[in-house]
């Protein structure tokens, strides 16, 4: 019987230390983000008869919440702050929209009175003045809702032991394009994305005789990045935001 258990736990052992030179994080480069299914979907909307100049002060966090962790002071957001920086790149992405840029609009007035400065007197040309948008985009992250959904199975037998849980947190944004002539809201749209989390166990825990004890662990744990999942739900609503307004003949795309 001890023989039994030993050429048990050997195995088991060396099947762990096999799974994680497989599974263990390395040293990798810097590397480009993955295409999104939601950024494919941004890519195959039709083309506009023009892009539409649009601008973007502010698209932040609204839901004031921060990581959820146990026994730990932690004042970390659970949202990330930089949705503004990812709002922009997909409209720059987008054949429709052309970003102006206001969130660094004093740096960028800053700079303009450097050049100025630094202009001889003879030699100074007049700089052009700063393009303007037809559209403002407004919004932001309203809902971060954490252990939406929990759950997960576990079994044990002979001092083998197994088990997987799972949760599901959802983020919400709300997305709205202004007109900056009248201050009318033209359309708005509302986006929600799931930010899963797994965990996976494994462990054998047996007496092999008196006083003497064999026990062995293994797992790993996968979380989706919320900034991705962030970066999802602003792709999914600028795609909304294109298909609505041509819909309401707000603007309209090259081959009708």
């Amino acid at each position: 019987m001890k023989y039994a258990l030993f050429f048990l736990i050997s195995i088991f052992i060396s099947g762990c230390s096999t799974v994680s030179k497989l599974s263990s994080p390395e040293l990798t480069n810097a590397e480009v983000l993955e295409v999104t299914e939601t950024y494919k979907e941004l890519e195959g909307l039709p083309q506009p008869k023009g892009r539409i100049p649009v601008s973007v002060y502010s698209f932040r966090d609204q839901t004031g919440q921060y990581k959820p962790q146990t026994n730990v002071s932690s004042f970390s957001t659970a949202v990330t702050q930089g949705a503004t920086s990812i709002l922009m790149q997909t409209l720059s992405d987008s054949d429709w929209f052309l970003p102006m840029e206001r969130e660094g609009l004093q740096n960028i007035l800053t700079e303009r009175k450097i050049i100025r400065a630094s202009q001889k007197d003879d030699d100074k040309q007049e700089l052009p003045p700063l393009a303007t948008a037809k559209i403002l985009i407004e919004g932001g992250i309203i809902s971060y809702d954490s252990n939406v959904k929990t759950g997960g199975f576990g079994a044990e037998y002979f001092g083998i032991s197994a088990s997987e849980l799972y949760r599901e947190d959802i983020i919400s944004i709300y997305m709205r394009a202004v007109d900056v002539r009248t201050g009318q809201v033209l359309i708005s749209v509302s986006t929600s994305k799931k930010v899963l989390s797994k965990e996976l166990r494994a462990g054998f825990f047996r007496y092999v005789s008196f006083k003497r004890l064999a026990e062995a662990e293994g797992g790993f744990s996968d979380n989706e990045p919320m900034h991705i999942c962030v970066k999802q739900a602003i792709e999914k609503a600028v795609s909304e935001l294109v298909v609505k307004g041509i819909e309401k003949r707000v603007w309209a795309a090259k081959n009708t």
